[in-house]
């Protein structure tokens, strides 16, 4: 038996696609609620499930009168969902975890007393020794945090999932951040808030298929990179000049085969050298139209998410 909390506790879960593992979810997540707090509310956001997530929610809903039924209007994705999530929590500690059962909610009061044992400390985050995910995976998260930590102002030690306890000071700050195009998760780092890893097991999903495909990942990689360093357009502005001084020097070379008369004859290598350059030119381009493009979103101020019905 765990001793009780004194602290009001929420309990944040973005949901899609999940409705084989919402049930079992509660089944777990209830009792240990019920066991370390006597305020606590467990807030489910549908992130525009095309399944029966929803039906599902409603069902344990009817249950356990702790739980607020959170549905988006449409698919906004997971980071938007979290910020939904937690732009309705009021209590002294939120918890953030994942719906699949990966992060384990027995695990909650672990996370809990590593955060109130370390009074400067606003969180305590999951630190991985075992993931039971797959080698893609496993390569593209390794990549995702060396690639963070090397080019972009957010700083974190290896292995750290997105299972967490926050403090409502961390909420709170991160409500200044109205920006549209950073990650939620990416701006509770870039506050700069002290936290504590807590070495934990991660299990395999209870069902289902991961939401996380290739693409979703590499679209958080470059939405890190490109809202919080500057090092692609830095490198487009080196290597541009790099180029600019090599080709004066090729056409001094040009100009001295001119005059003494030393001109190899072919297209070949000039045409080589064309696509080289104008290849060039649309990587250039693309890495620029990827910041205007984060300018041009930031600049609509269109809402994050929009919150289609609470039950």
């Amino acid at each position: 038996m765990h001793m009780k909390y004194q602290q009001s506790i929420s309990v944040v879960i973005p949901i899609y696609n999940d409705q084989e593992v919402i049930a079992e979810l509660h089944r777990r997540l209830h009792p240990v609620m019920e066991e370390i707090t006597d305020e606590y509310e467990i807030i489910l956001v549908d992130d525009g499930s095309r399944d029966d997530s929803w039906s599902e929610m409603l069902k344990v809903r009817q249950t356990n009168d702790h739980i607020r039924a959170v549905r988006l209007s449409r698919n906004f994705g997971q980071q938007s969902a979290i910020a939904a999530g937690l732009s309705l929590t009021n209590n002294d500690l939120v918890v953030l975890m994942d719906s699949d059962l990966q992060d384990r909610p027995e695990d909650i009061p672990v996370l809990i007393d590593a955060l109130l044992a370390d009074k400067q400390a606003t969180m305590a985050i999951a630190q991985w020794e075992q993931r039971q995910d797959s080698r893609l995976k496993l390569a593209v998260s390794r990549l995702f945090q060396r690639v963070s930590n090397s080019i972009t102002e957010i700083h974190t030690v290896p292995r750290l999932g997105i299972f967490r306890v926050m403090r409502r000071s961390v909420v709170e700050e991160l409500r200044n951040f109205p920006e549209k195009t950073a990650t939620t998760v990416s701006l509770l780092y870039y506050i700069g808030s002290k936290y504590v890893p807590v070495p934990l097991k991660r299990d395999a999903r209870f069902a289902g298929k991961s939401g996380y495909n290739l693409r979703k990942m590499l679209a958080l990689t470059f939405a890190r990179i490109f809202s919080f360093s500057m090092f692609p357009i830095r490198i487009v502005t080196y290597l541009g000049g790099i180029l600019c001084l090599g080709s004066m020097l090729a056409a001094l070379a040009l100009v001295i085969y001119k005059i003494t008369g030393n001109v190899v004859a072919g297209w070949t290598s000039m045409m080589v050298l064309m696509l080289f350059l104008f290849g060039l030119n649309f990587a250039f381009l693309g890495v620029l139209g990827e910041y205007i493009g984060r300018i041009f979103l930031e600049t609509k101020q269109r809402p994050k998410f929009m919150i289609g019905e609470i039950v």
